[in-house]
């Protein structure tokens, strides 16, 4: 049995909530070189430049690359062979969150209620933290800081399994034509499939944390994503909304089985220009 200790924890979700904010992940940083490239549009090309400088400003000057600076989701995958020594885990979770908030100046955007009174709670806590028991003796961490803007403008349904593949895709390009400029394309997008309505949205936040650029092993799911990112960025909308062929830089599917009457589907967007989340493992 090896111990952890809760400070070790704390000190690594710190860690990683300000390099999440600050530094752009390699991944976004050649999706962004690919979609210059690819962008036509004169005014859509301006948008992607300043994106790419705003990347560049945020790491030099350690600010962040957005004034959103989101809600902390953290994916755990704890070893049944770990023991968490000195306190709970998620009260560590949460006290690394509120340390990185705290000492990196970033933006406080939790409130402690949803719908009566709205008062932040002024540390950027709680997390939401979704958390597995695998095997094993280690601590791995996916923690994704995930703005409002883009979070606002997903969707979940419950399909029926009449409606297919068709139906999925018609789904996702309405969600993102809905969004049009508000999710600050290009976006990427996570596409959950499958599990009940509880579990699919989870699905969808999950594939967020793929490396951009990748295709799904499974044949049929990466065919889907190809199909999804042409249809997405056929649609015109562009950086920002401003026009051009680049409204989405990936689609990440993740599937899990169904009930034979069912097909959820949900779709997280993730805002491009802010697309921070990071892995470590303890």
């Amino acid at each position: 049995m090896r111990e952890v200790h809760v400070n070790t924890i704390a000190d690594a979700v710190r860690d990683v909530c300000l390099d999440a904010n600050y530094v752009a992940g390699t991944d976004i940083r050649a999706a962004y070189d690919v979609a210059l490239e690819r962008e036509i549009s004169p005014l859509g090309k301006q948008v992607l430049e300043q994106i790419i400088e705003n990347v560049a400003i945020a790491e030099t000057d350690r600010v962040p690359m957005c004034q959103d600076t989101g809600t902390v989701v953290v994916f755990a995958e704890v070893g049944q062979d770990v023991r968490i020594t000195g306190g709970a885990f998620e009260d560590a979770v949460n006290h690394g969150v509120r340390e990185a908030y705290d000492v990196g100046y970033l933006r406080n955007s939790m409130v402690e209620r949803p719908f009566s009174d709205r008062s932040n709670t002024r540390d950027n806590t709680p997390a939401v933290i979704h958390t597995r028991l695998v095997e094993g003796d280690r601590i791995h961490l996916k923690i994704l800081a995930k703005g409002g803007g883009a979070e606002n403008m997903s969707r979940m349904t419950m399909l029926t399994p009449a409606d297919g593949r068709d139906g999925i895709k018609q789904f996702v390009l309405e969600t993102v034509l809905r969004a049009g400029p508000n999710a600050c394309p290009p976006v990427i997008v996570g596409l959950g499939i499958g599990g009940t309505f509880d579990s699919v949205a989870r699905l969808a936040k999950h594939a967020l944390l793929r490396e951009v650029g990748s295709s799904n092993p499974d044949p049929d799911e990466a065919a889907l994503e190809e199909e999804l990112l042409r249809e997405i960025n056929a649609l015109g909308i562009g950086p920002h909304g401003f026009g051009g062929r680049v409204t989405a830089l990936g689609v990440h599917v993740e599937t899990f089985p169904c009930h034979i009457a069912s097909l959820p589907v949900a779709v997280n967007l993730q805002c491009g220009p802010a697309a921070r989340h990071r892995e470590i493992e303890i």
